[in-house]
């Protein structure tokens, strides 16, 4: 790929990652409308990284601490809020797991059309829209249960379906569930560590499996581009998010979706 090519797809990756916009769609949509090829195993490999390291030094505090209560609950301390969000968050990976290695070829093939596409961005744009609208919003990350933390990542696995948007459906179950858009949002950005870094490194074996030239210039281009987009849009986000709400978002996958519909047929 050349520099221009890299860096926008890049971008666009860094701030479609943690938006409740879909990433996968906004990566596949330049193939199939402007006709670029394939980004290839090194890029892929690039972005995860980039948005891995995005998302840990945006929440590399809580983090920490959620990594030390987890260690230390089987001592004396037993288990904290924190060791308990721990829990949640690998009880919440789980479904997702399973649901993608049991319908990887599908998404790999039918799962990538326009079509398909348009309809989740827009019928799970709305849906983000009711919970919105619908959702109490009065609960802290604090009160996440196994419960919940399943529920929401029950939600999660759908979004192997691309257009869905990973963080967008686990917002979405999160507000319905009755959390805060900061809680909803968090618990979103903590959820994608393990699958970010679970799918870097599945990209990671088998880019180093393929025996292909390791293209180590895009690598660390794409690394800087979408670790910077993915930062500055989990700061932004975070920062926006009480006063705009999700209606934008929302507006943006309907018009999106009525386009690629529009330019589908």
């Amino acid at each position: 790929m050349d520099v221009f090519h890299l860096a926008a797809l890049a971008i666009i990756q860094g701030l479609t990652e943690f938006l409740p916009i879909s990433s996968s769609a906004h990566l596949i949509l330049p193939s199939q409308i402007l006709g670029w090829s394939d980004q290839g195993l090194a890029f892929d490999v690039a972005v995860h990284i980039g948005s891995l390291g995005a998302v840990l030094f945006a929440f590399r505090h809580e983090v920490w601490r959620i990594l030390h209560a987890w260690f230390t609950q089987f001592g004396s301390r037993g288990q904290t809020p924190e060791s308990r969000l721990g829990w949640a968050i690998i009880v919440a990976t789980i479904p997702a797991v399973i649901f993608g290695l049991a319908i990887e070829d599908w998404v790999e093939s039918a799962g990538r059309s326009v079509l398909v596409i348009a309809t989740t961005t827009v019928v799970f744009g709305v849906l983000l829209g009711v919970a919105d609208k619908r959702g109490s919003r009065v609960q802290p990350i604090e009160k996440m249960t196994l419960k919940t933390a399943l529920l929401i990542g029950l939600a999660q696995a759908i979004a192997l379906i691309p257009g869905t948007s990973r963080s967008g459906i686990t917002m979405t179950a999160a507000l319905m569930l009755g959390f805060t858009r900061q809680a909803a949002a968090r618990f979103s950005f903590l959820l994608s560590i393990p699958l970010i870094l679970a799918a870097g490194s599945l990209k990671g074996l088998e880019l180093a499996q393929s025996g292909t030239a390791t293209q180590w210039h895009e690598i660390a281009l794409g690394v800087v581009f979408s670790f910077v987009a993915a930062w500055l849009c989990i700061k932004l986000f975070l920062a926006a998010l009480d006063k705009i709400g999700m209606m934008p978002f929302v507006v943006y996958r309907i018009l999106l979706g009525i386009a690629l519909f529009v330019w589908a047929t």
